[in-house]
């Protein structure tokens, strides 16, 4: 595990969080008027493992975003709980895997407005957590954890919301001005398959996914609390506008911010100006996907420069987390140099470019190997704020900070657990144990995976290590007793 430290500071109390005794230490205010740090959750969707400069990605440029790393933590054992969208916010949003309320697939489309399909109202939320800390909170962006009026998030503990509710949202929306579109077509016009790209080189279909694009935004519209607005900027833009303005506005108090951006997910529309940025790149798909991660790197740039213009860069602690893994074959989002895709519980699914910087606490250029998993930001923000979570309201996510301050010798997590459907994976250490079925099949056979050396998962070890095999099966049917079967699936 790789040296990290936090720079000594006055010890200002301890909580006990997840079993683990946290000091907690601030700068030399008095106590009556300590401000708690602020916390700024920047949530990609659908972006891949491997496409980050920080990740090893020469192409496309992302220097706002790896300065989250340079200035902090980049864990390359990062997790999140699902290998789609709403799953996955479930498990960060309540800081419990999914699976223990139910909430184990992904309403798309129509689905979202279904009455169960949702972050069941009994779950308490990092939002509800913070804001009876006295946080304020915002929501920007994307929601996707119920499409009916007792899940919005304004019932979630966010005081703020800006965006939509369902999977998706058009970046800009018909006539498409201002950038290139490409969507997903059965047939192309000339009814031949393929790929068709209009005279001025604006509009790109495509028939490589088989199926047409979905709409995203029927019955999803762009919401400001509960009211719909007209919105004009490219999407990305209006949603750093909000972050920004909410930073702001609320200098003067603690202050969550959960950005929850839309790029790169689907559906592909890039802007002019980083569409010529990419000019070089000669497959349009790809460009189009560059030009989206482009303009969501600037973005977070506009954010940290806001927490840096007033003052409040070393009174905030700031993750970077991909929702999943990256779609390949729809987005071109690459996870190399891991298998799999979005869906898949292969490592590709759900390994996930993870970073955390706070200013003069945490080391700068510092990598920790150790597994954590999206449901620790919950953990840690509860420790930041020092409100101890309630009882019967227990966490599976933990407080980082004694790992990354080299004051815990274990590892975070003894094990990690997921199920989707009959998918099932665990990981203890080194190794993995997985079961990756298809839509096809009930279950298929258990495979075995040393990930210190197969990182790829190229080289099934279930006939090799049998003894590994049946330790890790049954661990995982422990975890699953103590999950419910799912209340909503399509």
């Amino acid at each position: 595990m790789s040296s990290l430290h936090f720079v000594k500071v006055i010890p200002l109390g301890c909580l006990c969080l997840a079993g683990i005794a946290v000091c907690f230490s601030r700068q030399s205010f008095s106590a009556e008027s300590v401000r708690h740090p602020n916390i700024v959750v920047l949530f990609a969707d659908d972006l891949g493992y491997g496409e980050l400069g920080c990740q090893g990605n020469p192409q496309i440029a992302t220097p706002n975003i790896d300065s989250i790393a340079n200035d902090g933590v980049r864990f390359t054992n990062g997790y999140v709980t699902a290998p789609f969208c709403s799953a996955s916010r479930a498990g960060l949003m309540t800081g419990r895997y999914q699976t223990r309320f139910g909430y184990e697939f992904n309403p798309i489309g129509a689905d979202n407005e279904d009455p169960r399909a949702g972050l069941p109202p009994s779950q308490r939320t990092i939002a509800n957590h913070l804001h009876d800390a006295g946080y304020a909170t915002a929501l920007v962006g994307k929601w996707h954890l119920g499409g009916t009026a007792k899940y919005h998030p304004y019932r979630r503990g966010f005081d703020e919301f800006f965006g939509f509710l369902h999977e998706g949202h058009y970046f800009v929306t018909p006539p498409y001005h201002g950038v290139t579109t490409m969507l997903r077509r059965r047939t192309l016009p000339n009814g031949d398959k393929g790929r068709w790209i209009s005279r001025d080189g604006r509009t790109v279909l495509s028939t490589h996914m088989g199926y047409d694009e979905p709409a995203y935004d029927a019955n999803n519209a762009i919401l400001r609390g509960s009211q719909p607005v007209v919105e004009l900027e490219y999407l990305t833009d209006a949603l750093t506008r909000e972050a920004v303005d909410f930073i702001d506005r609320n200098q003067e108090r603690p202050f969550f911010l959960f950005l929850s951006y839309n790029a790169v997910h689907s559906p592909l529309q890039g802007a002019d100006a980083y569409m010529k940025k990419f000019a070089s790149i000669e497959d349009v798909h790809r460009q189009i996907f560059a030009a989206m991660l482009a303009n969501m790197d600037d973005s977070v740039g506009s954010v940290l420069q806001k927490l840096r213009m007033t003052g409040l860069e070393d009174d905030t602690v700031v993750f970077f987390i991909s929702d999943n893994g990256g779609p390949t074959r729809e987005l071109t989002s690459s996870n190399a140099p891991l298998r799999g895709e979005k869906g898949s519980l292969y490592e590709g699914g759900i390994r996930v470019p993870f970073l955390a910087k706070w200013p003069g606490q945490l080391k700068a250029h510092s990598e920790y190997d150790e597994p954590v998993v999206s449901l620790d930001v919950f953990g840690t923000a509860a420790a930041l704020a020092q409100k101890p979570i309630p009882q019967g309201s227990e966490i599976d996510g933990v407080n980082l900070l004694p790992f990354l301050a080299g004051k815990a010798d274990d590892s975070p997590h003894r094990d990690l657990f997921w199920r989707v459907g009959s998918k099932a994976a665990m990981r203890m250490g080194d190794w993995k144990l997985l079961r990756n079925s298809d839509r096809r099949q009930q279950a298929s056979n258990w495979e075995l995976y040393n990930l210190r050396n197969d990182i790829g998962e190229t080289t099934d070890l279930a006939a090799s290590e049998p003894e590994r095999l049946q330790e890790l099966i049954n661990l995982w049917e422990q975890r699953n007793a103590e999950m419910i079967d799912p209340v909503w699936q399509r």
